[in-house]
């Protein structure tokens, strides 16, 4: 199963121009619910918006290697390693889901491009890269579900309590999953592998096609805000926001620490 392109041995009942014409298409919906995003909220006009007014109000000026330490300082901490997360926790859910769900897309883009049949061999890295992937979604995705949202852990509402924000984290779940099962059904040879496909598919599209719906355009915004904050903070303007205290007061007892974001 885990060494097995499950696309290539799909491709003697499908053909692999449908699966090629279906992964161009997730790309449309990406690109274009993102685009559709960013207008209908207005949030790139938001972002620029708010970069010129910090400018305006700065105390300092940032010079251009101090602009480029910053853009590397917010790519490594925060964005390769999500040092914006103060619960570990949280922050290792997100690490093992956003690196699962960059490993899961390049490998099924690159064996259903590169080796859509079983004519072509398939190296073990890319079955072995997606499978992996799928599970690092799973276990990151599962773990934050259950255990790690604050309206779970924090506030004791029930996991199975649904709102259209949770859209992104369950259609993504979904997908892995029942990727994961059609593979092994059709690896084993066991029946309802082709069933198991259409949900996949379906599950997938439901994620892809929700853009303007779901969370899943936030991992386009991110990287900007996080830009913009330590910007703020090198040019003194802090979002209008104050400076940290010398003496941070600390909520919560001794024995048990807050819980939250």
């Amino acid at each position: 199963m885990f060494t097995t392109n499950a696309f290539a041995e799909l491709s003697a009942s499908i053909s692999p121009t449908f699966m090629q014409g279906y992964v161009v298409i997730m790309f449309i919906l990406v690109v274009g619910g993102t685009l559709y995003d960013v207008l209908h909220k207005g949030s790139a006009r938001y972002f620029f918006d708010n970069w010129r007014a910090a400018r305006k109000s700065g105390k300092q000026q940032v010079g251009g290697a101090e602009m480029v330490s910053v853009a590397i300082h917010t790519a490594v901490v925060d964005v390769a390693t999500s040092g914006e997360f103060c619960n570990p926790q949280r922050r290792v859910a997100h690490l093992l889901g956003m690196y699962g769900f960059l490993a899961y897309v390049i490998s099924t883009a690159v064996m259903v491009f590169g080796y859509p049949t079983t004519a072509a061999v398939t190296p073990t890295l890319w079955p072995v890269l997606w499978h992996i992937g799928a599970l690092m979604v799973c276990v990151g995705g599962y773990w934050f579900w259950f255990f790690i949202r604050v309206d779970v852990a924090a506030e004791g509402h029930s996991p199975w309590r649904l709102m259209r924000a949770d859209l992104f984290v369950l259609s993504l779940l979904a997908s892995v999953t029942l990727a994961l099962i059609w593979s092994y059904l059709q690896s084993s040879g066991s029946g309802g592998a082709k069933v198991f496909f259409g949900l996949y598919l379906l599950a997938t599209t439901v994620l892809f096609g929700s853009i303007p719906w779901s969370k899943f355009a936030h991992m386009f915004f991110k990287p900007a805000a996080a830009m913009q904050k330590r910007m703020s903070e090198a040019d003194g303007s802090r979002s209008k926001l104050p400076g940290p205290a010398d003496k941070p007061e600390i909520f919560g007892s001794a024995r048990r620490q807050p819980r939250h974001y």
